[in-house]
């Protein structure tokens, strides 16, 4: 637009002339042209304004205060002394894959291609790979399957998870263990981004709430899900991780005051 009105390709008179009968309308184009540039360039860059971020229902107090448990979740996750750490693993894992697998079966109904069309939590797409590594799209639905199915095959292999008494653990365990937590983050992070409505429809926020908090617990203790993986629900984390302060004592019943005994009683004596 600006070049067309700055053309100097000719000489004629009558191209001039035009020229400067438009001389000033071409100005105010140019500003109006420079006015956009100046304003694309505070979104961006290909000029859309980024999206307003979207209300996380479940940051609410009224959703995060409610718990299933109201003790300190460090003392369910500490290693115990007389138990062997793959042992305690391997016992942690299996119960949040079925846990986690459970939460979400609840709403597994509205978890569909057509609502879910990939696996997302926050701004974050998750891609499955196979065996091969190959980098595949798919809907949450499917990716959840995935995960699962995955996950239950591993932790029902005695070569891996091993049940029988002096059956060692593979050298393998602890990064399979990993591989597991991390995509069952995954699945707790869309429940929370993509489903927390008909959680809470549903009145079971209490316990994603405190499976999620557990989980993160567990994971944190052991280092089995890098902190860029979380990072995401970071804001969650916080809340539901610290535990929660001792109830205030409760006030001391106020005593009423006591009628004055009979003996300290101004008595009239009739005569």
């Amino acid at each position: 637009m600006v070049g067309d009105y700055c053309s100097f390709s000719g000489d004629k008179t009558d191209m001039h002339s035009q020229r400067n009968s438009k001389n000033g309308l071409s100005c105010k184009m140019v500003l109006q042209a420079v006015g956009k540039v100046l304003r694309k360039s505070k979104t961006k860059p290909n000029g859309k304004k980024p999206p307003a971020e979207e209300k996380k229902q479940y940051l609410e107090p009224e959703f995060t205060k409610i718990r299933v448990v109201d003790f300190d979740l460090k003392e369910l996750v500490v290693l115990p002394r007389e138990i062997d750490l793959n042992e305690w693993l391997a016992s942690n894992t299996t119960t949040f894959f079925n846990l986690i697998n459970l939460q979400y079966s609840t709403i597994s109904e509205f978890c569909t291609g057509d609502t879910c069309q990939a696996m997302t939590a926050c701004s974050t797409i998750y891609y499955w790979y196979d065996e091969r590594g190959k980098k595949t799209k798919c809907t949450a639905p499917q990716y959840v399957d995935f995960v699962m199915s995955l996950c239950q095959k591993l932790v029902t292999d005695e070569e891996i998870f091993p049940t029988k008494y002096g059956k060692e653990f593979p050298n393998s365990f602890e990064s399979l263990v990993k591989k597991i937590c991390r995509y069952l983050f995954h699945v707790l992070a869309h429940l929370y981004w993509a489903h927390f409505k008909e959680t809470v429809a549903l009145d079971l926020q209490g316990h994603l709430n405190t499976l999620y908090a557990h989980f993160i617990v567990f994971v944190r203790e052991f280092n089995l899900v890098d902190p860029k993986e979380t990072c995401i629900m970071d804001d969650l984390s916080e809340i539901l991780c610290t535990p929660a302060p001792p109830p205030a004592p409760a006030p001391a019943p106020s005593t009423p005051a006591s009628a004055p005994s009979p003996s300290s009683q101004n008595h009239v004596t009739e005569r």
